[in-house]
């Protein structure tokens, strides 16, 4: 992390075996290495806010106007924005590849988990791969 990195927060909901048994998955992701950093599959963003490293938390951020952003994240850093600011729109754009390029994130799908150890494997799998090709291509 460097001190004027910026962080863009978000959710999108996927789910598993039954389109009622919701998944939210929310996401941190860094700006300036359009990296994902933190990503947890679950109801809270207390969690999120636990799982990233230290350096980050330090990092400003923006977030949709989801309470659950605000009860976590320091007011000093963090704001709430809509998407018009255009401060999301690259944490936006990811939701939209994840949801292109893996068909189980698709809301309307014959593709799905059946069981929730394997929608985080295959989330984390595809966070991993997607990291690395943004590192590669940084390396060029």
């Amino acid at each position: 992390a460097q001190e004027d990195d910026i962080l863009e927060l978000d959710e999108l909901w996927s789910f598993v075996h039954f389109l009622k048994n919701k998944r939210w998955i929310w996401i941190v992701l860094c700006r300036r290495t359009r990296q994902i950093i933190a990503f947890v599959i679950g109801d809270a963003a207390q969690k999120l806010a636990r799982n990233f490293a230290p350096a980050y938390r330090r990092c400003h951020s923006f977030s949709d106007f989801w309470d659950a952003y605000e009860k976590v994240f320091p007011e000093e850093t963090h704001r709430s924005v809509g998407k018009e600011s255009g401060q999301t729109n690259h944490v936006e754009r990811w939701n939209c590849t994840l949801r292109q390029k893996v068909a189980r994130f698709v809301r309307k799908t014959l593709s799905f988990s059946k069981a929730d150890y394997m929608h985080h494997i295959v989330t984390r799998w595809f966070i991993v791969e997607y990291n690395l090709q943004i590192m590669a291509a940084a390396c060029i």
